[in-house]
Order: C-alpha cells, then sequence, then structure tokens
C-alpha cells in the first residue's frame, strides 16, 4: 500500500476558547442544518468509522452509537497542553533509532516547522497517465437518465427513517407503504424513483388500499441486495463507474469513504482508489464509485465537513491499488531560520541530487514501543512478546484510556479486565484483547489473527524497513553516493550485481538495496555481511524468510536508495500571522477566495516547496534532507513547544 507524508500525531496549537466556538463550530451547525433540510440521510457527518474488518458486516444501531462514541473519544483526547505533550513525546522515536543517521547534500541546514497547520502539507494525487489531480468543476454530467431534482425531496422525513430500518433489516417489517398525496402518474413516477436510487437494495410497486395509492417498498432479493446495487437500474449507456475527485482536509482516506458509504447506504467495499493518503494534510485523490449517480454524489457537498466531491464522470472501469505515478506535494515550512544562500543550496541539492530513500517516521510508530520490535518477534515465532509488546505499558504520548487499560493487563493479565478499561475497542489492544477472551491465552496466535491482516502485516513491514534503514546508512557510510562493484541494479523486475567491468555505466541513483525476504538477492560486499549479521543478531536467518504461518513469510522487494524529486520549485514568504494560510487551495480557488496578502518584510519566514514523488516515498525524508534535522515527532512538536512559549 502506498505510504505519504508526515505522522497522523501532531501537536496542535492549544485552542482558545473563542477558537472552539467560532468558524469551525458555526460551519458544522450550518452544514448539519442542510443535511437535515436537503439531504436524504439524518446522520451526522461527525459519525467517522474505521474500515470494518467485515465489510459484508450489516450496520446496525448500537455499532453506529459506538463508533460515534469512539469518534468523540479520539477527538476528546487530541487536544492538551503543548508543553506536557512535548514532555511525553521525550520518551518517543528520533530517526537514529530506525536506522535514519545520513544525508547525501553539503549545505549547512536550518530549522523550520513541519506542519505546524495540516495546511501547510498539500497533496495532489499523480494518476497512471501523468495527469495531476485537481477539484475544479463541481458540475455534474448531464444525463436523461438522471432522476429528477424533486427526487430528493419528496420524501418525507419519516419515510425516510421507515425506509432506512426496512432496507437494513434494523425491525421486522417486509414491507413499507408510503401514501401518495396529490395522486398523480407523475407523482407515483417521483416516490419510485427516489425509493430506489436513494434506498439501494429495495424495489417497489403501487397498490390500491381503501381507495388509496400506495407504493410498497419491499426487498426483492434478501440481505445480498444492499451490498450488490442493482444491475437492471443502471442505464446500460453509461460507464458503470462513477469517477470523482475528492478534496478532504485533516480526515484520512478510509474515514471519507466510510463517511461516505454511510450517507448513500452502501458498503465501503464498492468504493476504489488508487492509493491511501493520510489524515493530517489536505489531500486531493480520484475515487471510484460502483453504480452511484454524479447527482447522488454532488448532493452530499451539501453535507460534508471536511470534504468535497468534485470533476465527475462515468467510466467502465474502477480504481486499483498502485496506479497512480506518485503524488505532488506543496509544503510550507514555517518559521525558517536559515540564509537565502542555504535555501538556495539546499534546493538545488534536492532538485540535482534527490535524498536519501528512507523509510520515514511514521512506519515505525509514535510510542516507546516500535513496531518494528512487534514485527521482529512475530518473524521470531514469539508470540508471548507479541502480546507483551503490543499490550505493556509503556512512557511517552497514549490517550488516557489506553493507559488504563494497559495498567490494568500488567497488574491483572485477565483480558477481561482490560478490555472493560478500555471504551474504543476497535483498536489493536481491544482487537487482540477480544482475541485473547474467545481463544484464550495458549492460542496467541489464534487471538492475533482476529486483528486485521493489513495491521498484522504493518508490523513485519515495519521490521523490514528498519532493516532497509540500517543497512542503506551502512551502505553511504561505506561506499558513498557512488555505484560500486557488487551493488544491486535492476533490470526490469530482476535485480543483478554491478560488475567492476561496468560500473563506470551506473550511477547511485540506479543502485537498489533489498528489504529482506526468501526471493531477493543481496549485495556482493560488506553490505551484504552486515544484512546477515543484522538477522542474525535478531535471532532470524536471513537465509530462512518463510514463516510457518503463510501470511507472515517474507518475500522481499527492492527499493532504490536515493529519489530524485522532479517539478521542484520553491519560494520563501514573509507572514506577521502563524494562523493565515500561506497559499490557497482547489477550494479556495473554486470558492472565489482570494490569495492571501503577505507582507514584504514579516516577523517569520516560511519556505514554500513543490516538488513531485513517486509511490511509496516519503515526503518528510525530502524534506528532512533540505532542513538537515530530525523529522520525528519527538524533535518537531519540541521546535513547535519552543516557538509557541
Amino acid at each position: 500500500m502506498e505510504t505519504i507524508e508526515m505522522n497522523s500525531v501532531s501537536l496542535k496549537r492549544p485552542r482558545s476558547e473563542d477558537d472552539v466556538a467560532s468558524a469551525d463550530e458555526i460551519k458544522r451547525q450550518k452544514i448539519l442544518e442542510n443535511c437535515k433540510a436537503e439531504n436524504d440521510s439524518g446522520q451526522s457527518i461527525e459519525t467517522v468509522t474505521e474500515q470494518p474488518e467485515d465489510t459484508k458486516s450489516e450496520i446496525i444501531a448500537n455499532e453506529e452509537s459506538e463508533e460515534q462514541e469512539e469518534e468523540e473519544l479520539e477527538e476528546s483526547d487530541e487536544d492538551g497542553d503543548p508543553e506536557s505533550f512535548a514532555d511525553m513525546m521525550k520518551h518517543g522515536l528520533t530517526e537514529s533509532d530506525v536506522g535514519i543517521t545520513k544525508f547525501v547534500s553539503s549545505h549547512k541546514g536550518f530549522s523550520g516547522i513541519l506542519k505546524e497547520r495540516y495546511s501547510d502539507f498539500v497533496v495532489h494525487e499523480i494518476g497512471k497517465d501523468g495527469r495531476v489531480s485537481h477539484l475544479d468543476d463541481f458540475s455534474v454530467p448531464v444525463d436523461d437518465e438522471d432522476p429528477s431534482e424533486e427526487t430528493f425531496t419528496v420524501l418525507s422525513d419519516e419515510d425516510k427513517q421507515r425506509l432506512e430500518e426496512l432496507q437494513l433489516f434494523k425491525n421486522k417489517e417486509t414491507s413499507v407503504a408510503i401514501e401518495v398525496i396529490e395522486d398523480t402518474k407523475e407523482k407515483r413516477t417521483i416516490i419510485h424513483q427516489a425509493v430506489k436510487s436513494l434506498f439501494p437494495g429495495l424495489e417497489t410497486k403501487t397498490e390500491d388500499r381503501d381507495g388509496k395509492k400506495y407504493i410498497i417498498a419491499y426487498h426483492a432479493a434478501g440481505k445480498k441486495a444492499l451490498a450488490n446495487p442493482r444491475k437492471h437500474s443502471w442505464p446500460k449507456s453509461r460507464g458503470s463507474y462513477c469517477h470523482f475527485v475528492l478534496y478532504k482536509e485533516n480526515k484520512d482516506t478510509m474515514d471519507a469513504i466510510n463517511v461516505l458509504s454511510k450517507f448513500l447506504r452502501v458498503k465501503p467495499n464498492i468504493f476504489s482508489y488508487m492509493g491511501t493518503k493520510d489524515k493530517r494534510a489536505i489531500t486531493v485523490q480520484e475515487i471510484a464509485v460502483l453504480r452511484i449517480t454524479a447527482q447522488r454524489l454532488a448532493h452530499l457537498n451539501k453535507c460534508l465537513m471536511n470534504f468535497k466531491l468534485g470533476n465527475f464522470s462515468y467510466k467502465n472501469h474502477p480504481l486499483k491499488l498502485g496506479e497512480l505515478q506518485g503524488n505532488h506535494f506543496t509544503v510550507v515550512l514555517r518559521n525558517i531560520t536559515g540564509t537565502d544562500e542555504q535555501i538556495e543550496q539546499a534546493m538545488h541539492s534536492l532538485r540535482e541530487i534527490g535524498f536519501i530513500n528512507y523509510y520515514g517516521m511514521q512506519r515505525f510508530g509514535t510510542t516507546a514501543v516500535p513496531t518494528y520490535q512487534i514485527g521482529r518477534a512475530i518473524l521470531q515465532n514469539n508470540w508471548n512478546e507479541v502480546m507483551d509488546l503490543i499490550l505493556k505499558p509503556r512512557p511517552g504520548a497514549e490517550k488516557g484510556y489506553l493507559v488504563k487499560c494497559r495498567e490494568e493487563w500488567a497488574k491483572t493479565k485477565d483480558p477481561a479486565a482490560a478490555l472493560k478499561k478500555l471504551p474504543v475497542k476497535r483498536c489493536v489492544e481491544g482487537q487482540l484483547l477480544r482475541g485473547l477472551l474467545k481463544y484464550g491465552m495458549k492460542n496467541i496466535i489464534s487471538a492475533f489473527g482476529i486483528i486485521p491482516r493489513n495491521n498484522r502485516l504493518m508490523y513485519i513491514h515495519s521490521y523490514q524497513s528498519y532493516v532497509w534503514n540500517n543497512m542503506v546508512s551502512k551502505r553511504i557510510e561505506e561506499y558513498g553516493l557512488r555505484a560500486v562493484p557488487g551493488d544491486l541494479i535492476l533490470k526490469g523486475a530482476t535485480a543483478v550485481h554491478i560488475e567492476e567491468g561496468d560500473v563506470d555505466n551506473y550511477t547511485i541513483h540506479d543502485v537498489v538495496m533489498p528489504l529482506p525476504g526468501f526471493d531477493v538477492i543481496y549485495p556482493k560486499h560488506k553490505i551484504g555481511e552486515a544484512y546477515k549479521e543484522m538477522l542474525v543478531a535478531d535471532n532470524l536467518d536471513i537465509n530462512n524468510m518463510r514463516h510457518k504461518i503463510r501470511d507472515y513469510s517474507l518475500s522481499g522487494a527492492y527499493r532504490k536508495i536515493i529519489i530524485r524529486p522532479q517539478n521542484v520549485n520553491w519560494e520563501v514568504v514573509a507572514y506577521d500571522d502563524p494562523k493565515i494560510p500561506l497559499f490557497t487551495t482547489d477550494l479556495d480557488k473554486l470558492e472565489g477566495k482570494a490569495s492571501p496578502v503577505l507582507p514584504t518584510d514579516g516577523k517569520f519566514r516560511a519556505l514554500k516547496m513543490e516538488f513531485s514523488l513517486p509511490p511509496s516515498t516519503y515526503a518528510t525524508m525530502a524534506i528532512r534532507e533540505v532542513l538537515k534535522m530530525d523529522t520525528s515527532i519527538k524533535n518537531q512538536t519540541q521546535l513547535n513547544t519552543t516557538w509557541l512559549r
């Protein structure tokens, strides 16, 4: 899966009472009013859920209540005093803890604040055709097959509630009858269209009862109808997938898709995308959804908070993970200290040489127990250690309920007692505790298996990344920025060693290094031996990376050690107010907002930089090369806190 940009745990500027109650709250109220008045759903946009482990499970009322409660708990715990947060982050990881130690440029470093505001980090997806995704059009494709605007308002709130309960099997009713007031054929047609388009899975028919006309809504295909949009209701001339651009602020991709699926009353698995984008940023990416009209999607813009949909089109194919060419980043580094000459040297080096393609800090977690340690224990088949590392108390920044859960576990080793301390059951700790309750303490492997597969694999991928970072640092230290005999390069998808006679045909930009696994080869120089020594020290055999549990067998992969960004541009700007945005977004342009007016000689200076990167590279590692400073949360939090004093 593609991974981009910076850590999701970031210091927020302490909010005053005015801040809390002002713009966002007013905006929220207006949006919710619009939703109630005009949208077909009565649910709040703030009910944001994680991707369910089984996307075919039914959405039931108590789950929605639990999810909303958990979301509120998570949001309420995000803010806090910056100095106390900085104190907690003293226990976090630094770059050197995960093998990030080298630079390629020769300029003198300088300091700057990375992601002081989430709006200082903007990501535009680059599609497989090389086109950069932008939100610049809210219009809906004209289609004679689309229902009329009256479709969205003809049903009463009570009718919608009853139809939703029928659709989601929340009661024992087998049908819902809607009386046709002011009966005409046109009115009946609109009601038929409204039920079928707003409540996928329901069919309708007209009945006479006591001299009155009723539209009867019912399930035609049992519970499968909810997950499978009706084929017969989609025009053959229209592409089956509606593609659109998703613009989101401070939400991750799956949060956004889960919200959309709740409003549309469909399962999240009918959405597809090319890459996931992180939460703490403004991101723009393409999404495709199966048999949902652009008209319905556009109506959601009246209700969505922190994201917008646009640039609609119909196509015959979904999107696939990894199909993208990369991402284009626009980044603001605030309160920089570098001279103009330092900045010019740094940016020229980034454009001409590039940066070491390290796995960024977010790959390794934010607490005193790094994810790579858990991955190592999995590979060692040490399941007691896996359980202990996930559940044991640790110093550092964590939510209060997690701290209490860990303390209870350390004291009692009772999964039921620890689970009671945990209101948020969907986190990894909650899932593991539920597994231990179900399978018992002697079957940790099965208990761990309750955690979604992607989350479990994250741990072993983190260990691979940890090894790769350390080995690349050794490679740069030993041989510098030139290709040497014994290095690896790719010919197509196959890795081959550079021979003595061919070394002048390659540069450092051609060299790759392996992530450890059973299907890779290693360099034929000192670094090849260093891989073996590192794994031996971790009680692992580099020649036997297959695990008795197939999921945890590592095939390995190759990764370029130096990345040279494309489309690199930069500008130094002055500003007085740390809260004002320093550039206009796609949404600002669509809404006609003027560009920020900046002073020629302000209190602070910021570096605005733009660059494009291929998939699975970390923009923070490019920024690290420019600043020559630690990008870990631990370091950035302390910088940020010092600035706020």
